[in-house]
């Protein structure tokens, strides 16, 4: 598969009564209410690909945002980004973490995501069907019945292979000295990145490298924590890794650079 065919493709599923759940439909109620509910899809949207983090990435920094910046971001005045953002703390659609990145709670459930490989398929499916029909059900239907059986089967085979959340946290807390808690949120991250195909491994890895890099720097370690680690950004601190060379081998290496450096001078 291709990596145009890998690129994924997110969107935001609302059901038919969203603006009939109690804090849509308060907040609609609001002076410029409308607005508001305009403004909280925008920041739905801009947090699609990072399950529902907003931060700013500035090169190894994650800088929050600022309701100027959120403003320009969703070309918004700043007065109804203000008000909004307290509006929205007050009822629970954000959380705002110790870092100032704004968490969606309730992103998760309006996700939807599909591949470029799966929609060329899809419509490849729905040409052929328009062309030839199966008795009682369309090719299509069968298709993604199929296809949805596959995904259950594979969600409930990572449901069997336990997920080791309490010893990823742990390992964190051992490495950082810090105390987080095995809490949902944590475990949804957790479980997205095992998912992705990530193992315990991974995790140590992830966390001893961003642990090395940022224990000692004050403005970046509070960001040593699985908001930021576990976050959509796994992969990229994975790479990071470059494992520690054997002080005997290195030592041995230093000597025969060193043999080679007198060899050379005689």
């Amino acid at each position: 598969m291709s990596d145009k065919q890998k690129k994924r493709y997110y969107w935001l599923k609302l059901k038919e009564n969203f603006f009939e759940e109690d804090t849509i439909e308060w907040l609609e109620e609001q002076p410029n209410g409308k607005e508001y509910c305009l403004f909280y899809l925008k920041l739905c949207l801009k947090s699609l690909k990072t399950e529902g983090m907003l931060v700013r990435n500035v090169g190894n920094m994650m800088i929050p945002y600022d309701p100027e910046s959120l403003a320009k971001l969703t070309n918004s005045s700043a007065d109804t980004v203000k008000v909004a953002m307290d509006l929205f703390h007050k009822i629970g659609l954000i959380q705002i973490m110790d870092g100032g990145e704004i968490y969606l709670s309730q992103l998760n459930e309006l996700v939807g995501s599909e591949t470029e490989y799966a929609i060329q398929k899809r419509l490849q499916r729905v040409k052929e069907d328009n062309v030839q029909k199966l008795s009682g059900k369309c090719r299509l239907e069968k298709e993604l019945e199929k296809e949805k059986e596959l995904e259950l089967e594979k969600e409930l085979d990572i449901d069997k292979e336990k997920i080791p959340y309490s010893d990823i946290i742990k390992y964190l807390n051992e490495a950082t000295s810090k105390s987080f808690k095995v809490t949902q949120k944590w475990k949804d991250l957790i479980k997205a990145r095992w998912n992705e195909g990530q193992r315990l491994d991974d995790f140590k890895k992830v966390i001893d490298v961003k642990t090395k890099q940022w224990l000692n720097n004050q403005e970046m370690n509070k960001y040593l924590r699985p908001a930021t680690l576990f976050g959509n950004k796994f992969d990229d601190y994975l790479n990071e890794y470059r494992p520690q060379v054997n002080s005997s081998i290195s030592d041995e290496i230093a000597e025969s650079q060193r043999r080679l450096s007198e060899a050379y001078e005689q």
